[in-house]
């Protein structure tokens, strides 16, 4: 009888992993995220990434940072959490862990605490000193739900598409 792999991947590799290949959707040219949902037995609810909201066409709708207020993304995206949340149809998301591959946004932490995600596992937060993160840490750890960051394992994996 042969002995079972060991070389498999963790499930918090897992689920980073899917959320980081769901940001490679985004047609946003600066700053590309993804996010994964997942139940407490380790199920994937739903996934998101930074975008427009369905039926806004990626090509009438401004990509820009900065200039015009109207001609500006910032008003038009929608962000990978709440992407996720939106997208997810099964009832439900309490005592559920999101995985993120950029901190969240104080806005995407309302959204989070207020449909009962229990866990958020973050990648990177650049952000980190920006009064939206700041506010979103504050309401978080107010809320009781838990912040942890992900630690990569160094591993590579490399497949075709």
């Amino acid at each position: 009888m042969s002995q079972k792999r060991t070389d498999y991947i963790s499930w918090d590799e897992y689920f980073m992993g899917v959320a980081k290949l769901s940001a490679f959707r985004s047609k946003d040219p600066n700053t590309q995220v993804g996010a994964c949902i997942v139940s407490q037995d380790n199920k994937i609810l739903s996934m998101g990434y930074n975008g427009l909201p369905i039926g806004c066409s990626d090509d009438e709708f401004p990509w820009c940072r900065e200039g015009d207020p109207l001609e500006n993304k910032y008003l038009y995206t929608t962000h990978s959490e709440l992407n996720a949340i939106l997208n997810y149809r099964g009832g439900s998301l309490d005592g559920s862990k999101i995985y993120v591959t950029l901190f969240p946004c104080n806005e995407c932490a309302k959204a989070i605490i207020q449909s009962g995600i229990k866990t958020v596992v973050y990648d990177c937060d650049k952000y980190a000193d920006t009064a939206s993160v700041i506010a979103s840490k504050r309401m978080l750890k107010a809320a009781g739900v838990e912040i942890v960051k992900y630690h990569e394992s160094q591993r590579e994996i490399t497949f075709k598409l």
